[in-house]
């Protein structure tokens, strides 16, 4: 008898354990559901599927979009090139204004700083990058299979490099980006998604050329938040050759309409560049949590 005794009070804090972990597994599962149900049953809204959004190349907006969405982004980068340091920056507004449509004006900029001790390389001079202009159609979305598709275009208006602003013509070229999203959520974690397109430059007085992009996405939402992390990776096909740069990430909610992504950039193959740092800032005007 004392020998049975002394097996249980052996097994209690197992058994307590496991108790107490199937609890929070039942608490996060029903925490998941909520949220998700916050997002896409709206009532008088059409359906939309929860899906979580890369940081480094962004969505024009979420997919599946509703009427009077909107959001700011103003984001910061390093690169680490052979001879220079490029620092990348960017400002950004979205919204919706009609539902599963999202469109985004874009203005990016880029400034470099040269390694005194490497002269092997020229450095690019500082520029505003151009004005981006896009759109993004969700044209499929599916709450019975967690899945949305979605067609866009981005047409960026390229402004010459800032030294020869005074000299030349401001608009220096055209870059046309055709592309393709599909996204899946396998689970009430964790979620899919490949964002894919050609991009065709025009630089006035040069050769025009093309380069095929294929970004993959697999991130891991925490249970109940919108706070994720995940890999993205970037691969592109250019006239020069193949590149590849995985960059984990994680996003981190603040409040409710305001969130903070960092993300590492690390180039699979060595070349010019070389580590890279990100950081973007997330804010959605009017939106609150709904109660």
């Amino acid at each position: 008898m004392r020998n049975l005794l002394f097996v249980l009070l052996l097994l209690l804090p197992c058994y307590v354990n496991a108790q107490t972990e199937d609890s929070v597994k039942v608490l996060n599962e029903i925490a998941d559901s909520l949220y998700i149900q916050e997002v896409e049953n709206v009532k008088g809204m059409p359906a939309k599927v929860l899906h979580a959004e890369p940081l480094y190349i962004d969505l024009i907006r979420d997919l599946g979009a509703r009427k009077g969405e909107a959001e700011w982004n103003v984001a910061y980068g390093m690169t680490d090139v052979t001879s220079f340091t490029r620092y990348e920056g960017l400002v950004e507004y979205e919204f919706a204004p009609i539902h599963r449509l999202g469109v985004e004006i874009e203005v990016p900029f880029s400034i470099h700083k040269d390694h005194p001790l490497d002269t092997t390389f020229s450095v690019p001079s500082d520029r505003i990058e151009g004005l981006k202009l896009a759109v993004q159609w969700s044209f499929w979305v599916s709450d019975r299979y967690n899945a949305t598709a979605a067609l866009g275009y981005i047409h960026e208006f390229e402004i010459a490099d800032l030294v020869e602003i005074n000299r030349y013509n401001l608009y220096k070229g055209n870059i046309y980006n055709p592309f393709f999203i599909v996204a899946k959520r396998w689970t009430n974690n964790l979620h899919s998604l490949v964002y894919t397109g050609p991009r065709f430059i025009q630089e006035f007085g040069k050769k025009n050329y093309a380069e095929y992009a294929i970004n993959s996405n697999i991130h891991y939402m925490l249970s109940g938040t919108r706070n994720f992390i995940g890999i993205e990776v970037n691969k592109n096909f250019t006239p020069k050759g193949f590149s590849t740069v995985v960059r984990p990430q994680i996003r981190l909610s603040i409040a409710d309409n305001f969130l903070i992504g960092l993300v590492t950039g690390i180039p699979l193959k060595n070349g010019q560049e070389r580590m890279s740092t990100f950081v973007r800032v997330i804010y959605e005007p009017g939106h609150h949590k709904k109660s």
